[in-house]
């Protein structure tokens, strides 16, 4: 199976007896197959070994000591046995303290039988929607009878919406204190076929069934109850918005020009390891068609996309008049070689992650500078490529922008080539965590969490004080309303072309 690398919470106990837990099967894995606690707390183990060993970001938002106590907690939470799918969601929770973008359950990397599982039934809400000051507003009600745009879900199951919520985010990951990407991952917009969403309301909400109740209230007044069918995996994906998920030929992107004064190019992923598209190939002649035509403003639009490849460096050398230099960023690591005693559940796409050899050198104990990404002086270039870009460029962020997407922003407003519009990011200022993975299977729950091995760490000197624990601002902030929703605005396409307006 392809591997894929895209606040505190309370751990509660699902007490058991341990004589009627199951051994777990690698070829059948139903989430209500009981686990022992004794073995799931020695995956516990397991997991405080590896991550304490190798994790770059374990302590960079808590002392050693807090993070002891979670993992003790944890201990507690799963010490009495489990379900498969509570254990899942007490290792989510345990994941999510750690704040980082990158290091959780990964639906997409556990073994093929949880992962089915997992992404079985139809337990999917049959509409899209946004997370708007608490409240689920449907963005797109795909046809069911009365549910308007705009519409504020009430209840789902007899469950007020603002509660999921609160529970969503206890398992939802992010980077430092960025709430608004813990939200934004909780949202449905049909830009993925697997979301989050999907993934943990019927784990925290097993009782709702596929047929679920749901209370909502249209921007008419009129209040509607119903029991609305839930979706299956594959009538999820075919409300994608990005279509182009569904072939690894398909192209992508797409440049919109058919406005002479402004050109669109849409990216709503740069997630393309498994895709033979040649996106490189597609960027030189978009900005060779932009040259060509004198397009007097470009909008590159990001907004759903997470991250990826590292698309955004390209796109900075066609906007560049003379090279750039990038935000000085030191890359950090925890050991040198991984130790042979914790190998045994580790997999990678790229066998040198056990060994950086040379390209690692020592700051402190358990602490290495890794250069086998950036020249040892630290400082990166992007170096202009033709043909330039020389219009007026936009960029459209939002929260979901959280790990090469967080990147390019971050350079797009320290280099001043482009203006940001929407939201603020994902990711945080204060460095991520990333580039090379590990995913580490449990031997008892047979459950994978991923395992950035690589600490993105931000040099100073810092004229304005330390990074904020926050995203990046956009230059044009713009907040979605209701409104906008029931009138169907597109609300950062309208701040661009009064921008333009003005000059």
């Amino acid at each position: 199976m392809a591997r894929f690398v895209l606040l505190l919470c309370c751990l509660f106990a699902f007490p058991l007896p341990v004589s009627l837990a199951a051994a777990p099967d690698p070829d059948r894995a139903r989430l209500d197959d009981v686990l022992s606690g004794a073995g799931l707390v020695s995956d516990v183990d397991r997991l405080q070994r590896t991550y304490t060993a190798l994790h770059p970001g374990l302590y960079r938002y808590a002392t050693p000591e807090e993070v002891r106590a979670r993992f003790d907690g944890l201990r507690r939470a799963l010490a009495g046995g489990a379900t498969r799918g509570e254990a899942f969601l007490a290792f989510a929770r345990f994941a999510a303290t750690i704040r980082c973008g990158h290091t959780f359950p990964n639906v997409l990397n556990q073994p093929d039988a949880l992962q089915s599982a997992l992404l079985g039934g139809a337990q999917r809400l049959p509409f899209h929607f946004r997370w708007i000051a608490g409240r689920m507003v449907v963005t797109d009600g795909l046809g069911i009878p009365d549910l308007q745009r705009g519409a504020d879900v009430l209840t789902i199951g007899g469950v007020p919406a603002q509660d999921m919520l609160t529970a969503l985010l206890q398992v939802a990951r992010a980077d430092g204190g960025n709430d608004a990407k813990r939200i934004a991952q909780m949202q449905v917009l049909g830009y993925d076929a697997i979301e989050m969403f999907d993934v943990y309301l019927p784990l925290l909400y097993p009782k709702l069934g596929e047929r679920p109740v749901v209370v909502w209230r249209n921007p008419d007044g009129t209040r509607i109850e119903r029991a609305l069918q839930g979706l299956t995996l594959a009538q999820r994906s075919e409300q994608l918005v990005n279509l182009s998920a569904a072939s690894p030929e398909a192209p992508a992107w797409s440049l919109d020009s058919r406005d002479p004064a402004l050109a669109v190019l849409h990216m709503p992923s740069w997630a393309l390891f498994n895709s033979t598209w040649d996106w490189r190939a597609f960027i030189d002649t978009s900005f060779a068609q932009l040259d060509a035509a004198g397009t007097p403003a470009l909008v590159i639009d990001l907004r759903g996309n997470e991250g990826g490849l590292g698309i955004g460096e390209v796109l900075l050398a066609h906007l560049a008049a003379a090279p750039i230099e990038l935000p000085r960023i030191e890359h950090r690591v925890r050991v040198r070689r991984v130790p042979d005693d914790l190998r045994a559940g580790l997999s990678t796409w790229d066998r040198s992650f056990y060994d950086w050899g040379d390209a690692a050198t020592p700051r402190g104990e358990n602490d290495f500078r890794l250069t086998r990404w950036q020249p040892d002086t630290g400082v990166e270039r992007i170096v202009p490529i033709a043909p330039r870009y020389t219009g007026k460029v936009f960029v459209l962020i939002g929260a979901e922008n959280s790990s090469a997407t967080f990147e390019f922003a971050q350079q797009a407003k320290a280099s001043g080539l482009a203006t940001l519009v929407g939201q603020a990011t994902g990711g945080n200022q204060r460095g991520i965590n990333g580039s090379a993975f590990f995913f580490l299977t449990l031997p008892h729950s047979g459950i994978e969490l991923d395992l950035p091995l690589v600490g993105q760490f931000p040099l100073g000197p810092f004229p304005g004080g330390a990074p904020p624990d926050a995203g990046i601002e956009p230059d044009i902030r713009v907040e979605h309303t209701v409104q906008d929703i029931v009138e169907g605005r597109d609300a950062e396409m309208d701040a661009v072309r009064r921008a333009l307006r003005a000059g």
